[in-house]
């Protein structure tokens, strides 16, 4: 966003200062996605998906001569160079408005990041969370990285797909009490709004959530202040959304499981659907795949949905978004070899593909 409003000229200084988390760790420039957020999240997932790719190699033929071992890995991330380059200010402080003219320009951007919320008893005193975990001083105990973790929760379908095959390589699920080393807490973001005093120059927020209420346009009560994506009320908390919103203003006009879930408008059980195997997982033995479509049942079966579990399925959702924009129908489907779906949930036949 930063670039597409550098790219028209505009003067900007970013004022980006995080307060220590529960467990005292703070970093400095980057904000949450860089630092603890969708990179390093997406690296430990990479590395995960590694481990199961060792294993499927001996299936090939391979030899591993020794196990794998850990080491840290050190990120040095190399905002500071760029904003002193194309001459943005940086200030690591904490900022707030003391009226909606304060900063001049044509425009007022506050960029802000969500923290986890803790209002769970005994959550800050006994769990980490993101914020926290990539510090630890001992290696957190991850299930694909030659650890077993357990993990309590409530799912459903297609999340049970994800949870099955996670099952199926040791992570154990429960709703029980058990003793545990690290109690990771995946319980979502909040808003951090309180010490800006939006209020006071007439930006409104939303009483449950805290954060900020904003049009289909990001423009929000005050005429001259945009509130981007994470901090606005019912946004898309996504890295690629906020991007396209930055260029949206300067013009004016997918959770990482080792088992992929992606998924693109809507959801209904009664769907056609499909059990199937990738080419280069039937050497391995591995079959965790399934996809459903929603979709119109009269006239051209016009796509409303679709969700799938497969490897890369957060990249490849993408590009079903694509298609959903242009009109797709489930006739397109059937031409791509991992989508053909015939098999109605309505029809109660087996849905698993034996074949091309």
């Amino acid at each position: 966003m930063i670039s597409s409003l550098l790219e028209v000229g505009q003067n900007i200084a970013v004022l980006d200062y995080v307060e220590p988390s529960v467990k005292g760790t703070k970093w400095g420039i980057g904000g949450t996605c860089v630092t603890v957020g969708c990179i390093p999240k997406k690296l430990m997932h990479q590395a995960a998906l590694l481990g199961t790719a060792v294993k499927d190699a001996q299936k090939y033929g391979w030899q591993i001569p020794r196990a794998l071992t850990s080491s840290p890995v050190v990120f040095a991330w190399c905002h500071h160079v760029v904003f002193f380059d194309r001459n943005v200010k940086y200030l690591n402080i904490k900022g707030s408005l003391v009226d909606e003219h304060t900063v001049k320009g044509v425009c007022c951007v506050y960029l802000l990041f969500l923290l986890p919320v803790l209002y769970i008893h005994g959550a800050i005193q006994h769990g980490i969370t993101s914020d926290v975990i990539f510090w630890l001083k001992e290696v957190p105990r991850f299930k694909n990285l030659n650890f077993s973790p357990l993990v309590l929760c409530v799912l459903q379908q297609m999340a049970g797909l994800v949870t099955d095959y996670m099952e199926a390589y040791g992570t154990k699920f429960s709703r029980r009490m058990s003793d545990c080393v690290f109690l990771c807490l995946t319980i979502g973001r909040a808003s951090e709004t309180k010490s800006l005093n939006l209020e006071k120059v007439g930006v409104k927020l939303s009483k449950e959530s805290g954060k900020i209420i904003v049009a289909a346009d990001e423009s929000i009560s005050v005429p001259n202040i945009y509130a981007f994506v994470d901090i606005g009320e019912c946004c898309p908390e996504l890295t690629p959304t906020a991007v396209k919103t930055g260029k949206l203003l300067q013009t004016r006009p997918m959770m990482f499981t080792p088992l992929e879930y992606g998924c693109v408008g809507l959801s209904e059980e009664e769907v056609y659907h499909a059990f199937y195997k990738l080419l280069e997982f039937t050497v391995a033995e591995r079959c965790q795949h399934y996809i459903k479509v929603v979709c119109e049942r009269d006239g051209g079966q016009r796509i409303l949905g679709l969700h799938f579990t497969s490897s890369n399925a957060g990249e490849v959702t993408q590009g079903f978004a694509m298609g959903f924009q242009c009109g797709a129908t489930l006739t397109y489907l059937t031409h791509l070899e991992l989508t053909k779906v015939y098999v109605s949930k309505r029809s109660g036949l087996d849905a698993t593909v034996t074949g091309c």
